[in-house]
């Protein structure tokens, strides 16, 4: 049941991603980070998320002073190829032109992020690097997950900026309420989670 869980939370926070990025209104600064990488440098958004991950591994490993946690790279493996094949699923279905219609794209985007996250990471399986840092900034500064996922999202922005990645209204809001949209979903999934298990 709990890699089912880990399968379903990496599908749909690959989902989530690949709308924001669709929507045209800015992505979260990680996968704008990556989205600028691909389209500066080359190669797919996915491959970026796993290259950008094993930078991130050595760092957390350094932070946590243990070994690197190899299993992360599996996750972010499966997200890049998810986001890869959502992006193209995605980008010949959905084409939103109105500002509305962009809205409404990344706000369903932003929650599945959400959501997705909190169900894989609920599993403890692997959490990828990213989300690996955002908890180990939780602990080390003893503050909610909300601070750290917002203290990570800053971090990104600036090399998003950098890498002149697809910045606008969506990274603005993800800034303000990806970390908040996680906080709010992790509970509920620990209760369903807890609740499935007995």
């Amino acid at each position: 049941m709990k890699y089912i869980y880990y399968g379903l939370g990496i599908l749909i926070l690959s989902l989530g991603i690949s709308l924001t990025i669709q929507s045209g209104l800015g992505t979260s600064p990680f996968d704008a980070v990556l989205v600028g990488l691909s389209e500066e440098v080359g190669l797919t958004v996915g491959s970026w998320e796993v290259l950008i991950s094993v930078i991130l591994l050595i760092c957390n490993s350094i932070l946590t002073r243990k070994k690197p946690m190899l299993l992360g790279l599996i996750t972010a493996f499966i997200t890049g190829i998810g986001i890869d094949l959502w992006l193209f699923i995605v980008k010949t279905t959905i084409s939103p032109n109105m500002w509305v219609s962009k809205l409404i794209c990344f706000g369903i985007g932003l929650v599945l992020i959400g959501l997705g996250t909190a169900i894989y990471l609920q599993t403890k399986f692997a959490s990828t690097p990213i989300d690996h840092l955002t908890l180990i900034i939780r602990d080390i500064s003893k503050r909610t997950i909300l601070f750290s996922r917002t203290l990570v999202y800053a971090l990104f922005l600036v090399l998003a900026i950098i890498f002149k990645g697809p910045i606008g209204i969506g990274t603005l809001l993800t800034v303000c309420l990806g970390g908040m949209i996680l906080h709010f979903f992790m509970p509920f999934v620990e209760r369903r989670f807890l609740s499935s298990k007995m």
